[in-house]
């Protein structure tokens, strides 16, 4: 009886840490997945900052392209 008791309690005391050490992976797997969106949203704002960037300069080269067409007499 003492046997199974203690065979018990050593069972209770392995699965109590492993659901710690679970816990512990569980945590650092979401700070990991926290920190993947972080970048990943830092990444899109530059990326939408460099589409901007690149659309205005298109505009304004067409723009120019408009204005050099326009001064150009017709042949």
């Amino acid at each position: 009886m003492r046997i199974a008791l203690f065979a018990a309690a050593a069972a209770a005391l392995a699965l109590a840490a492993c659901s710690q050490e679970t816990g512990d992976n569980a945590a650092e797997t979401a700070d990991a997945a926290g920190d993947t969106m972080a970048s990943a949203a830092e990444d899109t704002a530059e990326n939408a900052d460099a589409v901007a960037d690149n659309t205005a300069a298109a505009t304004n080269e067409a723009a120019e392209d408009v204005d050099a067409a326009v001064e150009t007499p017709a042949e």
